[in-house]
């Protein structure tokens, strides 16, 4: 037994020093936990983001970067910063191709705990389930936040990314809504200025 045991704790150390062999080193002052991989020689090359001038980045299927906001590697999440709109013109800047997207073969996804709104929108929108009335969110942000006053007085919407989404997209378009922004974990009596933007994606484990 004493044997079986010694062997027990040795192989667990060996995991354990694997595990950090292979994590990557800090991004400027931020920590690159495993799995994420920020070279082909660290982390599991699976979760590639980007180390660009001591910032965390994500890239989308379109190849936009997008800055890492934080992460969570206990839960298997990270957040992203939107892409800004433009000032004066209600457009993200990733408007040309079609907003946030994310590889089919990601182990990433947009989690269920993001609600989006939506600026600038068609009118065909109203015949979605989405929230475009006078209440909507989207009304105080156009009011309130500055990167939102170019899209004051046109149609928006909001919507809390479920399930039943696509998990892979946050879609904005010529012809539909022109522009988007997030809050992760929304809660109706959050005051405006305590909103936590960005879009949180969650990673499916590594030895999935």
């Amino acid at each position: 037994m004493p044997t079986l045991l010694f062997f027990l704790v040795s192989f667990l150390l060996l995991l354990i020093n694997i595990s950090a062999q292979n994590t990557c080193p800090n991004c400027g002052n931020t920590a690159v936990p495993y799995p994420l991989s920020t070279d082909q020689n660290c982390g599991d090359s699976r979760y590639k983001i980007y180390c660009n001038n001591g910032s965390l980045e994500f890239l989308s299927a379109t190849k936009n970067y997008y800055k890492i906001l934080s992460i969570d590697p206990k839960a298997n999440k990270l957040v992203i910063k939107p892409a800004p709109i433009v000032k004066n013109t209600c457009q993200s800047t990733d408007l040309k191709d079609g907003g946030l997207l994310i590889e089919d073969n990601s182990p990433f996804n947009i989690s269920t705990h993001n609600t989006v709104m939506l600026f600038n929108c068609a009118e065909t929108i109203l015949l979605s389930p989405l929230n475009c009335t006078a209440t909507s969110i989207c009304k105080q942000y156009e009011e309130k936040v500055e990167e939102g006053k170019g899209c004051k007085n046109t149609l928006c919407c909001h919507y809390l990314k479920d399930s039943a989404m696509n998990s892979r997209k946050i879609r904005i378009r010529n012809g539909g809504c022109s522009s988007y922004t997030s809050i992760v974990d929304y809660k109706p009596e959050q005051a405006i200025s305590s909103w936590n933007y960005g879009v949180e994606l969650q990673w499916v484990p590594a030895n999935k």
